[in-house]
């Protein structure tokens, strides 16, 4: 990486800083998306969480050494490599899900720690804690955690997680006769999960009683009742015209079902009604015919509006001075109730309109929200106040719910708890009634597709949009958006919670925190692209209403402060250049402080949220990226690695069918020191010819994708760069990043060339070939000439299997045209290109275990004509020459053989030794 030998004076280099096993981090990461139960992230809300297996494992190899570091206990390359690899066989488990409760293998993650620490890990520290995924997998690791926020709600969430659990570890609960209902030892947070279940099941019981009145059953065509799941609305303005004037619905959308034979659907209907100004109104039944509806939605977000009883267009415009002045209302579509199995969709009835018609309460938050056009949509609408996103029957409901929770802390203590343990229950009861606002609100739509008929929540996006037709939950039923749910999703995540460390979580703005004592590992917030403290007011208007009492210091000001929150919004900053000013100088403040307490012996660690849009075609360079390398490198900091992390979709691309750049990277990063010297542009290249070969190639044996090959030699090429203090232009002018990220780039497309000398005649030939013309065809005689140039001669090259030549016309031969009866242990003549050719169709056909027994019998070849170093090594090769000539599936290809290596080596391992050709069949339908 940054050529630092290990001895006394030179700090040991940690595993981040040379090689992670990155398809299998990125693969969890990935998977995380589909965990719900028990995964921290359904505590609360937070915005773009970093994965957690991700930064547990930047976390483990940001504290232990790389084997390269201990050249004593391994001396040779060889040896320093199998080590890597059991440390990586280790992260590969640790990232886990299921995992997270395995002691043991976390106390041997552990030991790692202690032994490459002296025996004293550092605190760790998040001075961007945000949703508390890095001080959370901290405290799992067995280190003491530190989170730090300006956001009062981000502080309240890692209180949550890492500051009071360990405080009650082991607490039996005092709801009445709980403690002996359950024939455990209430290890961990169990006791104060229980408490949280029962106690949040008696606020519902409670609240039931008060209100169960406003949330009547629906009544069904045979006399039955039905538990109704959901009221739909729609807004409804004055039609502007002045003959018509009827009270207009504004609908997005009819459907409410769509799955086939129970197909629903709302139909309008106007109708006389002199009891209206206007002598006319919209009537809403139900209709089931499989077409679906007739009319089209009388709402566009862009167009405006069209009037269902004159046909008019209505403009946006009309539409907003309608709200803004008040006369914005809203009418009832349809019931929702809960049938067998089903959904049942009953047409409006008085009883229920009556129902809804309840007068607001007095004790609301009437805070307004803040100007932010980008994200917070409904101000233009007269919806400019919390409450008023928020129906009058849910806003009764909300503060019901919410001064329940300071009664059922009084019910804690007088059931035995203390004061402190009554306010760690109160705080996650406040949670629940926090978390149901992304459900219980009038900005949530009804979702009609066949796989998820039902209640959308708020937060589907970074944003609080406008919504027409919305849906009113009901918080008393068993379905989504339910409150008695909520404090089970908040049980079962602090069922899940380390049982390890204590932690610490503080307010405070991330410049003034930081000590010689703690390192950093934190995810800052990445210029505009949320708007944090404008949209947690949502949350924090609620959870002040209901945790003051209990958390007075954390929940004083009326809103979530926003003047040093380090994000550049240009509506608080003077326009956009004063929001990008404001937020490169506040991001250098904050790493020029953590430059003077930096740890010697440690890097730190940094993401960075990489935007698909900011890519460029080689995925490495952007305005946004240049920028947070520039300012790390002024503020004194030497980059040594950086690994692209994915969330999105599984790492290996031929399962997800793209070669998509990854969502985020991980820097490391340490200070530089204070006499670094200064060179040219001729020693930096010089330095980076030296040492980037070596970084690159240790890069292509561990487990990553030939895709993220450019982001990740970055890390190894920006070490040198970064170690100087300038490099000088040969005008005399400092070199910039985006000069020294293109001389990274030119040199990795040389070490890639170079590679080439290291394989066969026959893959040499077929390299320069598919540079030139894919597999498409070209002259004989260019073929001819290019293969005399390698010793070799088509006529061979047709023979061995790699091409075909034809009417003057040569061509290479796809791989899913390869022989499947080929036996590699027979062929007189084969090498690399044919091996992965033949390792591709195989992974498409049979999967990793026919990819991997394929590997086990090439090996074996007593002539070594196939070495899987080289086969891997020529798909990465292979993969940069599709990229650049875009060829996309391709690429694909030779992605998919490289990101799945270290299975298909895995499985090659499982394979029997000696291997007989007769073995190498596969039931390719079983696989």
């Amino acid at each position: 990486m940054s050529g630092e030998s290990a001895g006394t004076s030179a700090p040991r280099r940690k595993l981040i800083e040379v090689a992670l096993p990155l398809e299998a981090i990125n693969r969890e990461s990935a998977r995380e998306k589909s965990i719900r139960h028990g995964h921290p992230s359904t505590l609360h809300l937070w915005w773009a969480r970093r994965p957690l297996a991700a930064a547990r494992a930047v976390l483990f190899a940001q504290l232990v050494d790389d084997p390269s570091s201990n050249p004593e206990e391994f001396p040779t390359e060889e040896a320093q490599r199998a080590e890597r690899e059991r440390l990586h066989q280790l992260i590969e488990k640790l990232v886990v899900w299921e995992n997270v409760r395995n002691t043991e293998l976390f106390e041997q993650a552990h030991q790692e720690i202690l032994k490459s620490t002296n025996g004293n890990p550092p605190p760790i520290l998040d001075p961007f804690a945000g949703g508390g995924t890095i001080p959370l997998e901290a405290q799992r690791l067995g280190l003491e955690a530190h989170a730090s926020d300006l956001n009062p709600v981000a502080v309240l969430i890692n209180k949550a997680l890492i500051e009071i659990p360990p405080k009650f570890a082991g607490q039996r609960p005092v709801f009445p006769g709980l403690a002996d209902s359950q024939l455990n030892n209430w290890t961990g947070a169990a006791g104060l999960a229980a408490d949280v279940r029962a106690y949040g099941g008696w606020m519902r019981e409670e609240a039931e009683r008060r209100i169960g009145h406003l949330y009547p059953k629906a009544t069904l065509d045979d006399g039955s009742e039905a538990t109704v799941i959901a009221w739909i609305w729609a807004r409804t303005v004055t039609c502007p015209n002045p003959g018509c004037a009827i009270e207009m619905p504004l609908v997005r959308s009819w459907w409410l079902g769509k799955k086939r034979g129970k197909e629903a659907y709302v139909v309008p209907t106007v109708v006389e009604d002199h009891s209206v100004p206007a002598g006319r109104r919209v009537e809403f039944s139900i209709g089931h015919e499989a077409g679906g509806p007739s009319l089209e939605a009388t709402m566009s977000g862009r167009q405006g509006a069209v009037c269902l009883a004159c046909e008019s267009l209505v403009p946006k415009d009309h539409i907003k001075y309608e709200g803004i002045a008040g006369r914005m209302g809203a009418v009832l579509l349809a019931v929702v109730a809960e049938g067998k199995r089903q959904r049942l969709y009953l047409a409006p009835s008085a009883g229920h309109v009556e129902a809804a018609r309840v007068p607001r309460p007095l004790d609301v938050p009437d805070q307004k929200l803040g100007f932010d056009p980008r994200n917070l949509w409904t101000p233009q609408y007269g919806l400019s106040s919390w409450a008023d996103l928020f129906t009058p029957r849910q806003l009764t409901a909300l503060t019901t719910f919410s001064d329940l929770v300071m009664e059922a802390r009084e019910r804690v203590i007088a059931d035995g708890g203390s004061s402190a343990y009554a306010d760690a229950v109160a705080t996650y009861l406040g949670f629940g009634v926090s978390k149901s606002t992304d459900y219980q609100n009038a900005l949530c739509s009804w979702r009609s597709d066949v796989k998820n008929e039902g209640i959308g929540h708020l937060f589907a996006r970074q944003a609080i949009p406008m919504i027409w037709d919305f849906c009113e939950a009901n918080p008393l039923s068993q379905s989504s958006g339910n409150m008695l749910d909520q404090w089970v999703w908040v049980a079962k995540s602090l069922e899940k919670l380390p049982e390890a460390a204590v932690g610490f979580a503080r307010q405070a703005d991330a410049s003034s925190v930081g000590g010689a004592d703690m390192l950093i590992s934190t995810d800052p917030p990445y210029y505009d692209n949320i708007g944090y403290s404008d949209l947690s007011d949502f949350f924090y208007v609620w959870l002040r209403r209901s945790l003051r009492d209990v958390h007075p210091e954390l929940l004083s000001t009326m809103l979530v402060p926003k003047a040093e929150e380090l994000v550049a919004n240009p509506y608080r900053h003077n326009g956009k250049d004063g929001a990008k000013q404001f937020f490169e100088d506040g991001f250098r403040q904050v790493f020029a402080r953590a430059r003077e307490h930096a740890l010697p012996d440690f890097p730190i660690t940094v993401y960075y949220a990489f935007k698909q849009s900011e890519a460029s075609i080689d995925g490495t360079s952007s305005s946004g990226w240049e920028t947070l390398l520039d300012g790390m490198i002024r503020s004194g900091w030497s980059i040594t690695s950086t690994w692209p992390m994915r969330s999105e979709l599984s790492n290996r691309m031929i399962a997800s069918g793209t070669n998509a750049l990854a969502s985020s990277i991980v820097l490391s990063l340490r200070p530089r020191a204070d006499d670094a010297p200064t060179t040219d542009r001729r020693g930096f290249i010089g330095a980076l010819m030296a040492e980037l070969p070596d970084a690159l190639r240790t890069l292509q044996q561990g487990a990553i994708a030939p895709v993220d090959l450019p982001q990740a030699a970055i890390g190894p090429g920006m070490a040198v760069f970064s170690r100087y203090a300038k490099v000088v232009e040969a005008d005399g002018s400092p070199m910039s990043v985006r000069s020294a990220l293109q001389r990274i780039n030119e040199i990795l497309d040389q070490v890639l060339s170079e590679q080439e000398g290291d394989f066969d005649v026959d893959t040499r030939f077929a390299i320069a070939w598919y540079r030139q013309n894919g597999y498409g065809t070209g002259a004989y005689g260019d073929a001819d000439n290019l293969a005399r140039a390698r010793n070799t001669a088509v006529a061979g090259l047709e023979q061995a299997g790699i091409l075909t030549g034809r009417a003057g016309k040569v061509a290479l031969l796809r791989a899913d045209t390869y022989p499947a009866d080929y036996d590699v242990v027979a062929d007189d003549r084969t090498g690399s290109w044919e091996a992965l050719h033949h390792m591709i169709r195989l992974l498409n056909t049979g999967g990793i275990p026919a990819a991997g027994a394929f590997l086990a019998l090439a090996e074996q070849r007593p002539d070594g004509a196939v070495d899987g170093d080289l086969v891997k090594e020529l798909a990465f090769l292979l993969f940069s020459i599709a990229e650049k000539a875009g060829r996309s599936a391709d690429a694909l290809a030779f992605n998919g053989v490289a990101t799945a290596w270290s299975e298909i080596l895995a499985a090659s391992r499982e394979t029997a030794a000696p291997i007989s050709q007769g073995a190498f069949e596969f039931d390719t339908e079983s696989d």
